[in-house]
């Protein structure tokens, strides 16, 4: 059977992630796993993640299941959800956050003069968007990849988020969104995929793209 760990170290929305999954492949062995052993016991892995980085990655440290994420990443289907997908590189502008460095790259708040709306109110000044960034936006498929499969190209996925990938790499990138600036929301390499957007809050498209994970064979 597909044993499918859901990563629990204490910073993620896992039942609700969990749901989505057991919507997505009622077949499918869905566990939220608390020790390392039974994620590497699993076939395929989930990774989310919500909340502040420096928090996210003090407790992972502490939850003892960083080896065994790692691991998983190195030798079996890995999906990052989130801030799960933001852990997955370098390091982060989110309190100056050294990250798990799988991918090499920078996790970047949504700030400057070039994310200034064209909006204009009174004397010309421009109107700063809001953050986080929240709510339904288009995912645009830079690159081909199986977990876009049957989701057609510009559809809207459901975003929470200050900060957003900028990868080192382009070739990581498989998904773009805007939101005053073109940014990296979907990336991919090997045996991992890895998205900003929530899957299990995005009605019928995130639960296919939780579907296509569970029938991935990288």
């Amino acid at each position: 059977m597909n044993t499918i760990a859901i990563v629990d170290y204490g910073m993620g929305n896992f039942h609700s992630v969990a749901r989505a999954l057991h919507a997505a492949a009622p077949n499918a062995d869905i566990r939220i796993c608390r020790d390392a052993q039974s994620i590497r016991d699993a076939s395929r892995v989930v990774f989310p993640g919500q909340g502040a980085m420096p928090d996210c990655m003090r407790t992972l440290n502490e939850s003892g299941l960083r080896e065994a994420v790692e691991e998983a990443a190195r030798n079996k289907p890995l999906l990052g959800v989130c801030v799960g997908e933001q852990m997955l590189f370098t390091t982060s502008e989110e309190g100056n956050t050294p990250c798990l460095n799988i991918f090499p790259g920078k996790v970047k708040l949504f700030a400057g003069p070039e994310f200034a709306s064209s909006k204009q109110h009174g004397d010309n000044d421009h109107e700063l968007l809001k953050v986080p960034h929240m709510g339904w936006n288009r995912v645009w498929q830079t690159q081909t990849h199986p977990l876009w499969n049957g989701i057609e190209n510009g559809t809207h996925f459901y975003f929470v988020h200050s900060f957003y990938v900028a990868p080192d790499q382009a070739q990581l990138t498989v998904g773009e969104s805007h939101y005053g600036i073109p940014f990296t929301c979907a990336v991919a390499a090997e045996n991992i995929f890895a998205v900003q957007f929530h899957p299990e809050k995005s009605a019928d498209p995130g639960l296919r793209l939780y579907r296509n994970f569970v029938d991935w064979h990288p």
